[in-house]
């Protein structure tokens, strides 16, 4: 794991501007946060390289192309060997559904977040990773009723 970056407030304000809008320009960003662009393109490029900026993407409404399912999978294994974890990574990996994937303390090994259809599309993706996972002792399902909050940007105020 690699060493956190201590950001300066500078740093927080750039990245508390490009969380809320990744289609910001540099010279959008530089306006915002006080600096000239090449300061600020400078600090961007290290946010960057250092790896504080993970990814820029879309982020798409899974409601608005028919993915009405959020589905919390929690799995329990007797297996804790390096190679069944390359499987099962290897496996989920392989199942675009899956779009987070845990491991816990506690009695459950792996919390999985699907997006799915409906109970039928879930099934299909149930089948599909015990299918390729040997040694699931037990997985269960709690399908999401309702989102209560869901952010992507994370408080820099609070980083050190």
């Amino acid at each position: 794991m690699k060493e956190y970056v201590k950001l300066d407030s500078l740093d927080k304000r750039i990245l508390t501007a490009i969380q809320k809008d990744g289609t910001l320009t540099v010279q959008q960003v530089a306006d915002i946060v006080g600096l000239s662009t090449t300061p600020c393109w400078r600090r961007i490029k290290h946010l960057e390289d250092a790896g504080v900026i993970d990814r820029r993407v879309a982020i798409l409404n899974p409601y608005a192309i028919g993915l009405k399912g959020t589905v919390f999978v929690f799995v329990r294994t007797d297996q804790h060997d390096a190679s069944w974890v390359e499987r099962f990574t290897s496996a989920i990996s392989e199942i675009p559904e899956i779009l987070e994937c845990h491991r816990l303390t506690g009695n459950i090994d792996y919390l999985l977040k699907c997006v799915v259809r409906d109970v039928d599309h879930y099934d299909d993706v149930y089948k599909r990773l015990i299918a390729r996972v040997p040694s699931l002792i037990e997985m269960s399902a709690s399908f999401s009723m309702e989102r209560l909050k869901e952010v992507t940007a994370i408080d820099c105020s609070t980083a050190l």
